[in-house]
């Protein structure tokens, strides 16, 4: 497929795409280089889930930050090199909580970590993730990121599940692998149908929805083990 640059366009879509183009490197700003880096990021984040991706300029971060577009196109060339950076911090956040409650082999703890963060006051973090995923297919540039990050985070959780099911936390008659798999969508589930049914992810609800994802990872009790082997043997 070519690329949309090759591509004949009119003076409005040339217009609305200069953001997504490469753009000259300003002067170095004054004060923390990180700290201001990290101020774009937050204001990206912000921006991306109250406009929507597609809505979601490099003129519409500076303004939220209070900075120059020149600014934003210090840290960031393009719109699709912020976005890149957007989901790797939001993936960084995630792997943080995946490495806090990792020696514990602490699943209830991580699951719950994560439903805080998508049902806190400040939802920009988990509705901008939204709309990575939503976009991701039909744009490469971040596509890449997500999935090489999420393939890292299942192969670690399914570590992390390994280990429990060695110290027997974890039920052992399905692969690591598949129950990293099962409680990523359950997961991902959740936080797709919170912003439409916010109603059914009340704080008891919530620890009631937590407490049943841990029951289907957890062995089976040995009354049922014993259950079911005579059943077998019958």
């Amino acid at each position: 497929m070519p690329d949309a640059k090759t591509r004949p366009q009119s003076g409005t879509q040339r217009a609305s795409d200069n953001e997504s183009e490469p753009a000259v490197r300003r002067g170095r700003p004054v004060g923390d280089h990180n700290a201001k880096r990290a101020e774009l990021l937050a204001a990206a984040i912000t921006v991306i889930a109250q406009e929507g991706y597609a809505g979601a300029s490099m003129r519409k971060v500076a303004q939220h930050a209070g900075c120059t577009t020149g600014a934003v196109t210090y840290y960031f060339a393009n719109k699709e090199e912020m976005v890149s950076e957007v989901a790797q911090n939001l993936f960084d956040r995630v792997d943080t909580l995946l490495e806090i409650n990792r020696e514990q082999i602490d699943i209830m703890a991580l699951v719950q970590q994560w439903l805080d963060w998508i049902s806190s006051d400040e939802p920009s973090n988990w509705l901008a993730w939204l709309q990575l995923l939503t976009h991701a297919r039909h744009e490469p540039a971040f596509a890449g990121v997500i999935k090489q990050r999420y393939a890292r985070f299942r192969e670690v959780f399914t570590s992390v599940l390994e280990d429990g099911q060695r110290q027997g936390k974890i039920r052992d008659d399905i692969a690591a692998d598949l129950l990293a798999d099962q409680v990523s969508a359950i997961s991902d589930g959740w936080l797709m149908m919170l912003p439409i049914e916010p109603e059914r992810f009340s704080a008891e609800r919530g620890q009631a929805l937590l407490e049943a994802l841990i029951t289907l990872i957890s062995p089976p009790k040995a009354s049922k083990r014993s259950s079911k082997a005579k059943a077998t043997a019958q």
